[in-house]
């Protein structure tokens, strides 16, 4: 077959330029999806108080991360039947209408539901995207387009926290508050992405005849709601309160739940439980999972030192982490271009595993709060060339893996994993920082107070005096705990002598933070010498072949 031309189904054939005319329109709907997964967390602080809503604000991202998590396996597994066009296009739509909603609501409440559809649109657009390049792209060249799709994923990374910072701090835009267009942005790139799949893309109509899992839908729905609930409110509600172990009862259930109906469900199930006696199926699964937790979680600590140890603002925060992309871009194209041109990809996840398990060993090492700018900034970039290193060779296995089929389940389920990881990650991980910290703090704080220099700046009158002073002092009369941490706005306008033992005890919490992400890195690095050695081998290309007759 010419460079020019890609597989696609029944023999049929993409011109290199449809291809990439279908690519961009694919990249804009991811783009979309990882986007709104960053752009909000820098203006949830604004938009709270401006809906009067600062103690509702976690359920908008609660909801999101749920309904995105859960309707991740459901779009595979409906595109293996109905095929990827019309639910790529569905999943576009829902999230254009969630987007609309969340800019124009007048209540956390509002944002919360506005939130909700937005995540179930967006559990989509990553893993049908990369299942659509899957079905029209050959494995030989399949690799070095999904790297460029990694990229978008590293780039939105950073710049959702650029735009969103920058959206919240404008007044207004256009006549319209400045937060909304944090979700007003998403209408013009959706609408494009819209446009150009729905004209470009042209897949042989397909319905199979087969059974619908809803069991295993609403089992999954039992398992994950009230596990991603407990894991991003449990250290507000307390971990042993009566709706921390109401919630943790009913995911067990959920799962046990889930495993039975697959087992019964058979072919038709929402993941077939037949796949993971695949040993690259069952193993980048778990890799998927354990990556997730330990890089996503890292990933996580990086903004909050530049934040709150070395006081940064949150666009500041964000343009160092560009820094993470050039890791990640590298990462990507490398991988892809090797796997392209050989085939070999094992290589990749136990290289991507380790540099992880060192970039977040040496955070856990070397950050505190005299550490200069450029150490953060060039760990980012490793964490990037890892991330590179193991998404993309993790999700090609996984398709590979699985017959031709279930393409569509075999991509979803690494973006399902990786998103459960991820999830479970970010909650615990920040959890256990503020747990930590408060801890830290407070110890810092009793020895700073045997310290003659910090009693005389402390008992200053014009110190005391000073109205920058003012919260910082009322942290030290009620003490460090985890209701005091939660505002921190106030710590670098403050005196910075007196702000040293909090500064201090949140980059020694981050550290422990750090070096918990690299033992399960670590773990990950271990299990990836498990996976098989062998070549990735496109099993359609392999049948298409066998049909030519000889000449």
């Amino acid at each position: 077959m010419s460079k020019t031309t890609s597989v696609r189904a029944a023999g049929e054939v993409l011109t290199h330029r449809q291809t990439i005319t279908v690519m961009v329109g694919l990249m804009l709907g991811m783009f979309l999806s990882s986007l709104d997964q960053t752009i909000v967390s820098t203006s949830i602080y604004t938009i709270a108080n401006d809906l009067d809503g600062l103690s509702l604000q976690a359920w908008a991202t609660t909801a999101y991360l749920i309904t995105s998590t859960v309707s991740t396996p459901l779009y595979g597994k409906l595109s293996d039947i109905f095929g990827r066009r019309p639910l790529y296009l569905t999943a576009i739509l829902i999230f254009l209408a969630g987007s609309l909603y969340a800019g124009s609501v007048h209540s956390m409440t509002e944002l919360a539901i506005a939130r909700g559809i937005q995540g179930l649109g967006a559990g989509g657009l990553l893993a049908l995207a990369l299942t659509i390049i899957g079905d029209i792209v050959a494995l030989k060249d399949r690799a070095k387009y999904q790297g460029y799709f990694m990229s978008v994923f590293g780039i939105s990374s950073v710049l959702g926290p650029v735009i969103g910072g920058a959206f919240a701090g404008a007044e207004t835009i256009l006549g319209t508050d400045g937060w909304r267009w944090v979700f007003f942005i998403n209408i013009p790139i959706g609408l494009a992405a819209l446009t150009v799949v729905f004209l470009y893309l042209h897949l042989p109509a397909k319905h199979v005849k087969q059974k619908i899992d809803y069991w295993g839908a609403a089992a999954i729905t039992l398992a994950i709601v009230p596990l991603l609930l407990v894991a991003e409110q449990g250290r507000s509600w307390g971990w042993t309160s009566a709706g921390s172990l109401l919630c943790i009862g009913l995911g067990v259930v959920g799962i046990v739940a889930f495993l039975l109906a697959e087992r019964r469900a058979g072919d038709y199930a929402l993941i077939p439980l037949r796949l993971f006696r695949n040993m690259t199926f069952g193993l980048s699964s778990l890799l998927n999972f354990i990556i997730g937790v330990g890089m996503f979680g890292a990933i996580a600590m990086l903004p909050m030192y530049l934040q709150l140890v070395k006081g940064l603002t949150p666009t500041e925060a964000g343009l160092m982490m560009i820094t993470f992309t050039v890791g990640i871009l590298t990462g990507s194209i490398t991988a892809g271009r090797t796997i392209s041109a050989s085939g070999t990809y094992r290589i990749f996840p136990i290289l991507g595993s380790a540099i992880l398990t060192g970039a977040a060993t040496v955070m856990g090492l070397s950050l505190g709060v005299d550490t200069p700018l450029w150490v953060p900034g060039a760990i980012a970039v490793f964490f990037g060339l890892g991330l590179g290193f193991c998404m993309q060779p993790l999700t090609l296995a996984m398709q590979v893996s699985v017959p031709a089929k279930d393409m569509g389940v075999g991509t979803s389920s690494a973006a399902f994993f990786r998103s459960m990881g991820g999830a479970v990650g970010t909650a615990v991980f920040i959890s256990m920082l503020f747990s930590l910290a408060a801890d830290k703090v407070a110890a810092g704080m009793k020895e700073a107070m045997r310290n003659a220099d910090f009693l005389k700046v402390l008992k200053d009158p014009a110190v005391a005096g000073d109205p920058a002073n003012a919260p910082l002092y009322a942290f030290f009369k009620n003490g460090a705990g985890n209701d005091s941490l939660n505002d921190t706005s106030w710590l670098h306008q403050a005196n910075p002598a007196l702000t040293r033992p909090i500064t201090e005890g949140f980059a020694q919490s981050i550290d422990a933070v750090m070096l918990t992400a690299a033992v399960l890195t670590g773990i990950a690095f271990v299990i990836s010498f498990a996976l098989p050695k062998k070549k990735l081998t496109d099993p359609k290309a392999a049948a298409a072949a066998e049909s030519v007759p000889a000449h």
